[in-house]
């Protein structure tokens, strides 16, 4: 029986068990996986240890490892974009998820850029904003307060959502995460959501790399319309 070792991005965890149960019932693959940050989970790949298979929240994680041949393939399978999630009970009838970014009065948390690509995205989201408004974007940047997804970020507890936990435990009213979240977030009662317009939203682009040619199977799996459609009910959109 064929084992692989699989680090991948801690915004796949929901969606995953499905993956590896409907990969593993036509395989006979035996799957383990360990979960967080790409931007960390790559740097314990280029310090040697052992990984059959990365699965990357963003495409240039993959990428970097081909060219330093740590990964002999790579290609993408899923797509997200950002959403706002704040605490219902600042928001008026007049607000949009805009305007309550820019109040003052409310803190923003995010995940932290270079070791999490959900902070790298939100920085490339403050740059479009900035694009159209100019000095907002910047003024965020300097708001934000990436507290998780870091090598020493607050501990969200194993199972919670960050957006939930952050707000609920008062670090924060606001937080910018990803879309595939929002289904679960919205079942909060005293949470609200909003999505982010396609002129300033960012395009996630999700990929993988071959790290043992022992994983080429599951890497096909990914591409299939199973594993399409069970991405898709998690909240992720396709690749095409």
């Amino acid at each position: 029986m064929t084992t692989l070792h699989i680090l991948a991005a801690g915004s796949l965890r929901a969606v995953w068990p499905d993956l590896i149960a409907a990969f593993s019932a036509q395989s006979g693959y035996t799957i383990t996986t360990d979960f967080g940050p790409a931007g960390l989970l790559r740097q314990r790949i280029e310090a040697g240890e052992r990984c059959d298979f990365f699965a990357s929240a963003n495409w240039h994680h993959p990428q970097v490892l081909l060219e330093q041949r740590r990964a002999d393939q790579v290609g993408k399978f899923a797509a997200n974009t950002l959403c706002l999630t704040v605490k219902r009970d600042i928001v008026t009838p007049e607000c949009d998820w805009l305007s309550l970014l820019m109040r003052d009065d409310l803190r923003l948390a995010t995940s932290t850029p270079l070791c999490d690509p959900s902070g790298d995205y939100t920085w490339q989201l403050f740059d479009n904003i900035e694009m159209r408004h100019a000095g907002w974007g910047e003024k965020l940047r300097q708001k934000a307060q990436p507290l998780v997804g870091g090598t020493i970020s607050l501990p969200v507890p194993a199972g919670a959502l960050a957006a939930q936990w952050l707000i609920e435990q008062q670090h924060a009213e606001m937080f910018i995460g990803y879309s595939s979240y929002a289904p679960r977030l919205r079942h909060c009662a005293q949470l609200q959501v909003f999505d982010i317009p396609a002129p300033y939203n960012v395009q996630a682009e999700y990929g993988w790399a071959r790290c043992s040619q022992a994983a080429q199977p599951f890497a096909a799996f990914l591409s299939s319309d199973i594993a399409q459609d069970l991405l898709r009910q998690h909240g992720f959109q396709s690749i095409n």
